[in-house]
């Protein structure tokens, strides 16, 4: 799929082509190419280029031919589909485009194509295109394969996200309380299930507990259990009871009411949750992990936050950087969204146009990941074409 963006490769990797050239050579475009530049690696058939594929790992495809028909055009299809790493590039007669078949294996199944006599002005900057674009599809492979989170959500490579990341590990070797900042959609949920699932308690919940208002009553309530009136009977025991053993999430806990604050300060300093209305204890074995979207320091300066369970709270720290604040890892970001949203509709759109890369990275994200989410999920329903443009994301200017 077509990206452009920042590449973890080595500034002088050497550029390689494998060319298929059924009968002649044409020698002068190999000059050209060589004085470019590229390593020309050339094969006189089809089943001579998966064996020289295979063995030197090539990543990009020029394919010349002079004539089509559709015995032709059901071996080439057949070796496209077979030979996934390859990035394919055609230069073809006039007359090709006239075999439907043909036709629309090129439109299909090759990045780009050049009809008429071959012409090294025209098919260099393909080439050169085809190359950044397999180098990219290397690098978000690799880093796909290697990224531990990537089924939570935490893709990146940027000096942030690695950083993240190596926090997340730090933290989940621990027991302690932990306090998540970060603004709204950068993934601080997605962060609190990371360390929960490298944590000792990993087997056991991980319970959301969401602490906004609540149309009707008191999110504590639903967090620690309803109150019991004196004589009354316990009921149950709240999303707290649920998480036992496991790691309870607090998202927006600077929205808990007052009464919920000291709740969850009992909790944090005894161990122990007492249900309102009942004389008795009993022990929590819970794990407590919070976010919060606003400094809590200011929360607690502006009355509205305990200072006491601020400072339970935030014996370790982690912030989750926006997206703006790590824009190398946007296209990465984006395939992945698109990964998920395509294997869910089972589409054909295949990736992203240049100006759709360009149109991203230009955006300054203050939605961050969910709103890139969001985006990538409407192309995919609404775009008509195998490469998401611009207007699909809504990003034309």
């Amino acid at each position: 799929m077509p990206w452009r963006g920042r590449l973890s490769v080595p500034a002088m990797a050497a550029r390689k082509v494998l060319c298929i050239a059924p009968g002649r050579r044409p020698t002068e475009l190999d000059t050209q190419l060589r004085e470019q530049g590229w390593e020309v690696i050339w094969a006189d058939d089809l089943a001579t280029a998966r064996r020289l594929q295979s063995q030197l790992q090539l990543r990009l495809c020029l394919l010349l031919i002079d004539r089509v028909n559709l015995a032709l055009t059901a071996q080439i299809e057949s070796a496209v589909r077979s030979i996934t790493d390859l990035e394919w590039v055609a230069a073809v007669p006039p007359g090709a485009l006239e075999l439907p078949a043909f036709r629309d294996l090129l439109l299909d199944a090759f990045l780009d194509f050049h009809v008429g006599p071959i012409q090294a002005d025209s098919l260099l900057p393909m080439l050169a295109y085809a190359h950044r674009r397999s180098l990219l599809r290397a690098s978000l492979r690799d880093a796909e394969t290697s990224e531990t989170d990537a089924e939570l959500g935490l893709v990146g490579r940027s000096a942030a996200m690695t950083q993240l990341r190596r926090q997340i590990v730090k933290l989940a070797a621990t027991d302690a309380p932990v306090l998540i900042d970060g603004e709204r959609g950068t993934g601080k949920e997605l962060v609190a299930q990371a360390i929960h699932g490298r944590s000792a308690r990993a087997p056991e919940p991980f319970i959301v507990a969401h602490c906004g208002a609540r149309l009707h009553g008191d999110a504590g309530a639903e967090i620690f259990g309803p109150e019991v009136t004196h004589g009354g009977t316990e009921g149950t025991g709240g999303q707290l009871r649920t998480a036992h053993r496991g790691t309870l999430y607090l998202d927006d806990v600077n929205e808990l009411s007052g009464d919920a604050q000291a709740r969850l300060l009992r909790l944090l300093q005894e161990r122990t949750e007492r249900r309102l209305g009942l004389v008795r204890t009993s022990a929590a074995d819970v794990r407590v992990i919070a976010a919060s979207q606003v400094q809590l320091s200011a929360a607690v300066a502006q009355g509205r936050f305990r200072e006491e369970l601020f400072d339970r709270l935030d014996v370790l720290s982690i912030t989750v950087p926006p997206l703006r604040e790590r824009k190398d890892d946007i296209a990465l970001l984006a395939r992945h969204c698109l990964q998920r949203c395509a294997a869910e509709r089972k589409t054909r759109v295949e990736g992203f146009s240049r100006p759709a890369i360009d149109a991203m990275l230009a955006h300054d994200w203050p939605g961050n990941v969910r709103e890139l989410f969001h985006r990538v999920q409407r192309a995919v329903v609404m775009t008509d074409h195998r490469l998401i443009s611009p207007v699909d994301l809504e990003l034309a200017r």
